[in-house]
Order: C-alpha cells, then structure tokens, then sequence
C-alpha cells in the first residue's frame, strides 16, 4: 500500500561550486538576509529506504533546521504525471518556491512542463539533465559519486579472494555506468586480474530482481558487492547472508550488515541543498548546473568495517587525499572498453568537471557485462 507524508503539518553555474564548498556553517551575512520560504522534497520511494530517498531526507531534515525554512514533503511519487500533480500541490496550496523533485525521471517531461508555468519557482533536480537553453528557473545538482566507488573498489580489491566482485545496477545511464567503472578501475588497481561482474535489473527499485541477481553472482563466485539502486538494502543483506562482503551506496548500510559492511559510498546532500537554499533566500541567480565531489563535500565514505586491514585503508585514503588535492584522475589514457576498445587515448586524462565524462556510454576492461 502506498503511503504518503501528509505535506500540510551551461557551465558558468560551476562557479557556484566555490561557494558550495564554504556553506559548511550557514553565514552570518546569509541569515540577515534570508526570507522566510517554503520548501518542497518529493521521493520517488520511502524516505527510510538506507538508500537514494533516505540520503535526500536526511539532507532535508538538516534544511529544515536552518533560518527560514518550512519544509514539505511526499515520498512514493512515481515517475509520471503524479509528480506534477504533487509538484502543482506545492506550489499552489503550501507556497512553495523551491521544489527539489529528487528522483531522475522527474525532470524530462515533468519539471521541463512546469518550470515555464512557474516562473517564480525554482525546480533543483538530482541528476545531470539540465543543460543551456532549459528553464532557467529550473537547475541540476549531482555529485562526483564515482570517487568513492572508486574508493569502494580499492578496498574490494584487497578483500576479494575470489577475484571476482559484483555490481547490481538499475539502468544503463551515464551515472551508473561512472559507478561501475570506477569501481571496477579501483579493484583492479589493486589486483589487474579481477573482474566485476554486472547485471542490470531494469529500474531504480526492483526488490525481487536484486535479490535474485545478488544470488546468481553470488553462485558464480563473487564475493564483492557494490550496487547503484534506490534501496541497496535488500542487495545487502542477501550478499551478507551468503557470507559475502558489501561496498555500500547513498547512505550507510552498516548496521543491516555489520559484518559484511566494509565501506560504501555515500551522499552528502545538505551541501549542495545549503547552495542552492542561500541563492533562493537572497535573490542570486538560480544554480543551474551544480556538482562536486569529495573536495566540495558533496559526497564522503561510510567508516570502514572492523575486518579492513591496515594496508587496504592506508591506500584508499592516499588516493582520497589525491582526489581531494585534485592530482588523482580516474578516466585517464590508455582506457579500453570490454570491447578492446580505446575509449580514453594515451596522454588524455579527464577532470572530474568534464562534461565528456557525463555522456559515458561503455563498460570499462575488466567487466562482465553488456549495454
């Protein structure tokens, strides 16, 4: 049964990327200037899902606390014409004047629909889909997620005694396909002879599929895994009650597995609400295109587990601190697809920045897997 919270009770933007990273603490010169506003969050599940929606919450509830704000919310808004109508809800009954809409399919055609209806509105989608010549009242924030499954993977290399490590995805789209690679670049860093197997189960929360692709690699000797679904929890504990280990993904899953959890990538979402908050409250422009990584503390990694080694921290946080320091590129020359294909050049490295990067469309050397 659905249930519902009752909600009564273009490149230059980058530079917004800057400020993003100092909002650590909410200016004195911001809470002069806030007006009081309404915010709305709508996701696309339950908000205590340990995964995509409760990431999101957990940023809404740290919003929440700030000058100003009224929060409303819906969770369980499926991807269609139901979103407009929550959206429309919003705006026209509580006075909403910022929507965070979190869920991809949210954006094309249902923001897109709205945004030019509501010109005093501001729409801030999660995921890479806004681009020049859209609404500019509507705008995309992400985050450079595939440094920590990067991460995710460098640890996975040293724990697999296998060699063979898993990844459970939903669709084939350029985030997720950032996400498994990177993880599989990571392990095999580490160890060039494992591989990662993927399979990918067709949409954001698919419980049955998850569960039946986490035993089938299981089966085939994986005993890595790492995922990119809304609810990583049903994949987690299936892995743990095989006796495999679990790299987790939007928020911490240890506690549904403590001794199966080694780290995982997660979401730090307040920094870029806190951003795109400030620009709404004091009149600046809307952020249009919005991201960060671990230097702008959009993202960060769940505490290793106890079973972690020395070794397996102590080169996972080297390559953090490059990463940070902006020396470490993981797309870099001489990158071949599971084709045999050269899809990055000798001498070419791409920046985390590059849009190029946002248009991935293959599956790295070393994974198991077709588009």
């Amino acid at each position: 049964m659905q249930m519902k919270v009752n909600r009564r009770d273009s490149m230059k933007s980058l530079a917004a990327l800057g400020a993003a990273g100092t909002l650590g603490g909410w200016s004195t010169l911001a809470q002069a200037q806030a007006k009081p506003i309404t915010v709305g969050v709508i996701y696309v599940g339950p908000r205590d899902d340990y995964g995509y929606n409760q990431a999101h919450a957990m940023a809404a509830a740290e919003m929440k606390k700030l000058p100003g704000v009224k929060l409303v919310e819906e969770e369980n808004v499926p991807e269609t014409a139901a979103v407009q109508k929550t959206m429309t809800g919003m705006i026209s009954q509580d006075g909403a004047k910022l929507l965070f809409p979190t869920s991809f399919g949210y954006f094309d055609p249902h923001i897109l629909a709205l945004a030019p209806k509501n010109p005093d509105v501001r729409f801030a989608h999660c995921g890479g889909l806004w681009s020049e010549g859209k609404p500019k009242n509507a705008g995309s924030f992400f985050g450079y997620i595939d440094e920590c499954q990067y991460l995710n993977g460098v640890i996975a290399g040293h724990m697999s005694k296998s060699k063979k490590i898993g990844f459970i995805a939903a669709k084939p789209i350029p985030q997720v396909l950032r996400n498994i690679n990177a993880f599989t670049l990571g392990a095999r860093s580490v160890d060039p002879s494992i591989t990662c197997a993927a399979i990918f189960t067709g949409d954001w929360s698919m419980p049955v599929k998850e569960a039946e692709a986490t035993n089938s690699l299981a089966d085939q000797g994986v005993d890595v895994f790492t995922m990119h679904v809304d609810g990583p929890k049903v994949i987690v504990e299936t892995a743990a009650k095989r006796g495999k280990m679990v790299c987790g993904y939007h928020a911490s899953q240890a506690k549904l597995a403590p001794n199966a959890y080694l780290t995982g990538a997660e979401w730090n979402w307040i920094t870029a609400y806190k951003a795109i908050l400030e620009a709404a409250q004091t009149g600046k422009p809307h952020p249009n295109f919005l991201r960060g990584g671990l230097k702008e503390g959009f993202v960060k990694m769940s505490a290793y587990g106890p079973m972690v080694p020395e070794a397996a921290k102590k080169q996972a946080e080297d390559i953090k601190a490059k990463m940070i320091a902006g020396s470490f590129d993981i797309f870099k020359g001489g990158l071949k697809d599971n084709k045999g294909v050269v899809v990055v050049p000798v001498g070419k490295s791409f920046k985390q920045t590059d849009v190029e990067l946002e248009k991935m469309n293959y599956l790295v050397e070393g994974v198991a897997g077709a588009l």
